[in-house]
């Protein structure tokens, strides 16, 4: 039985990963039509839809009480805070380094994840921050030596943050089916986005250009719904802490395609800060030499413990 479910997780994880990687790119397209709240919240707000739309086909009920309460916390934290940084750093960050910054989430993750007494951190979690941090700081002052505001690196930063903090929310509450706890997760977070891109004063206009178009179509039906999808059921087998591997694998798709179709340099910045944070966060959150037993002995989202 444990094998099998390590085989869906893994395979959904891989796929998430694949999906994912398109998403900063898509973003940066969307972005140079779109005003970043405006076209978050159209994204979300779509993307919503079509999860209603899959939980009416399945007759999924909607969660209440502490069930919904933790679905609603995810979708304001993973999507309504953290897209909206995200967009807004994206204005400026190109979709390979945005995505590099965001990998330091299964550190992030696990710091959180054990201050809320899910997990333990291990030695070689901590000592990874160095390398990981050195990263940051790289691709920050790649930045900084370019023509990005420090703001934005900042926001794309802020933004991981508030991903790590929803993926240890979500395992705080009782489960919820992974199709319901996206359809609230999506228009929870599209509400914030929509309501803040209002008070912006943001031009709500739907998308003229064919490249807008087909940008939005892919962040709504494969880097949205698909993606969260297959992200949260990883979440449902594995700890917020390894959940989060996806990480690691998400920006190798995103600085290719950023390379190819946004034309995204590769400099001496990316190729150095890059391999520094993804090394860090493989050391510290994914090889780990053995499964250490949380203090609370690390529940799952389906209510069994492991």
């Amino acid at each position: 039985m444990k094998a099998g479910t390590d085989r869906i997780a893994l395979t959904a994880l891989v796929a998430s990963a694949i999906l994912g990687g398109g998403n900063g790119v898509g973003v940066r397209f969307s972005n140079r039509e779109l005003d970043p709240l405006w076209g978050a919240g159209l994204r979300f707000g779509l993307a919503a839809l079509v999860m209603l739309a899959v939980m009416a086909v399945f007759r999924l009920k909607l969660p209440r009480g502490r069930e919904l309460a933790g679905a609603a916390l995810f979708g304001a934290l993973h999507v309504g805070a953290a897209f909206a940084l995200v967009y807004f750093g994206l204005v400026k960050v190109h979709g390979g380094m945005g995505q590099l910054l965001v990998s330091v989430a299964p550190l992030t993750t696990l710091l959180l994840a054990a201050a809320w007494r899910q997990e333990r951190i291990t030695v070689a979690a901590v000592a990874s921050t160095a390398p990981a941090i050195a990263g940051v700081t790289v691709l920050s002052w790649q930045a900084l030596a370019g023509p990005v505001p420090v703001i934005y690196v900042l926001a794309v930063i802020a933004g991981g943050l508030c991903i790590a903090q929803a993926a240890v929310v979500a395992r705080a509450f009782p489960p919820v089916h992974p199709v319901t706890m996206n359809a609230v997760g999506l228009s929870v977070g599209a509400a914030i986005l929509l309501a803040l891109s209002a008070l912006h004063g943001d031009t709500w206009a739907l998308p003229q250009h064919a490249e807008t178009r087909l940008a939005l179509v892919y962040l709504v039906l494969g880097g949205t719904a698909t993606a969260f999808l297959l992200y949260l059921v990883v979440l449902r087998y594995w700890s917020a802490s390894r959940t989060s591997y996806q990480a690691v694998l998400i920006p190798i798709v995103t600085v290719a395609l950023s390379a190819w179709l946004d034309d995204e340099p590769i400099g001496a910045g990316l190729l150095i800060g890059g391999p520094l944070i993804l090394a860090g966060v493989y050391f510290g959150a994914i090889r780990r030499p053995s499964r250490c037993p949380s203090p609370a002995g690390e529940p799952d989202l389906s209510g069994h413990s492991k």
